[in-house]
């Protein structure tokens, strides 16, 4: 974890009870898991043979300021995680870690069509990844629900969302666009977005304004995304003028009006090319003008992170206290997909609770 400075010195925040929304599951794998399940599964294509070696060599390859760069690490993940006791066992540890870290809700996203390379069926992957989250789950504090994946490259999105639907209910609350963004719109996806928006058990994130500017974000919010996966490059539509005076351009202010939650990833952000560093990442502008921004990991083998790493990142760069980070977990909370109910409980009976356990060992 970063180490901490300023208001939040004294505070661990891996025992800060957090909400994370944005989380891939094929980009948090152990590096030592990675190479016992190549070893199980006949996978020869790993670039290094020791876990210390192979989570430097993700964190190399995802840090090359382009997205499409990025996503190449993911061939590896991707590549150990092709049967069900690989894909449990992955969903498992994913479990164990957040639960570690201080996370009490958590929302892992993966795409299915990207492990079925030796046979599985789609439905067998999401059974299997729901097994290890449930398993895992049990007696503890934590919630892990899962969002289903389409990947914009292919031409599969609406026999995905139909995936997504059958498993709504037991596990799966929100279906999602991935992948390389620059010249594949949403928009070719419409389909399955109506699909997904016709039935209310299912909520619809997009990935956009990542690998792309302020249109692509455009057309997730006309192809109805409820949250914005990403959404960094919205500053593109917010001018800075003399005094630090900011101005809001016609679709920052329709993201901001509408309260549209933004997944934001700080790390993996400045990786991916889309923030210039942590410093300069526009989260802090984006919380002070009243933008609904939270805090998430997107992929923490390849950024080498944690939420309470990420937190703390962005507490030190923007000088935020404890009641300003409360104030974003908060935010992720309600702007999970979950029912009223359920977000209201994870507010008040959890989340505020714990902020206010470490107000008192401070």
């Amino acid at each position: 974890m970063a180490a901490m400075s300023g208001p939040l010195a004294h505070v661990r925040l891996a025992s800060l009870p957090t909400v994370l929304l944005h989380d891939h599951l094929d980009g948090g794998v152990r590096p030592g898991t990675m190479l016992e399940l190549a070893d199980a599964t006949g996978y020869d294509g790993l670039p290094a043979d020791d876990p210390v070696g192979l989570a430097a060599w993700m964190t190399r390859g995802a840090d090359r300021r382009d997205l499409g760069l990025y996503l190449e690490t993911f061939v590896h993940t991707v590549g150990v995680m092709q049967t069900t006791d690989a894909l449990a066992r992955v969903a498992g540890e994913c479990v164990e870690d957040l639960t570690a870290d201080g996370v009490v809700y958590a929302e892992v996203r993966f795409a299915p069509e990207l492990h079925t390379q030796r046979g599985l069926r789609p439905d067998d992957v999401v059974e299997a990844v729901l097994d290890g989250f449930a398993r895992a789950a049990e007696g503890t504090t934590i919630r892990v629900n899962t969002i289903v994946t389409a990947m914009r490259t292919g031409g599969r999105s609406v026999g995905v969302a139909e995936l997504a639907l059958r498993w709504a209910d037991r596990g799966v609350v929100g279906f999602d666009l991935a992948g390389a963004e620059a010249g594949f719109p949403p928009a070719a996806h419409r389909a399955a977005f109506d699909l997904v928006l016709s039935d209310a058990r299912l909520g619809l994130t997009i990935h956009a304004g990542e690998g792309d500017g302020p249109g692509s974000i455009r057309g997730a919010l006309a192809c109805g995304a409820q949250r914005l996966g990403h959404g960094v490059r919205l500053a593109d539509d917010i001018s800075v003028g003399a005094g630090g005076r900011t101005r809001l351009g016609p679709l920052a202010r329709e993201v901001r009006d509408r309260g549209v939650p933004l997944e934001l990833c700080p790390t993996s952000n400045v990786h991916s090319g889309a923030a210039a560093s942590i410093a300069e990442h526009p989260i802090g502008m984006m919380t002070a003008l009243g933008f609904r921004t939270t805090v998430n990991t997107d992929n923490r083998l390849m950024s080498a992170t944690t939420e309470s790493n990420e937190l703390a990142l962005i507490a030190q760069a923007f000088d935020w206290d404890l009641d300003q980070v409360e104030a974003v977990v908060v935010t992720a909370a309600e702007s999970a997909f979950l029912h009223d109910e359920d977000r209201r409980e994870l507010i008040d009976e959890v989340v505020r609770p714990g902020f206010e356990r470490v107000r008192r060992d401070v």
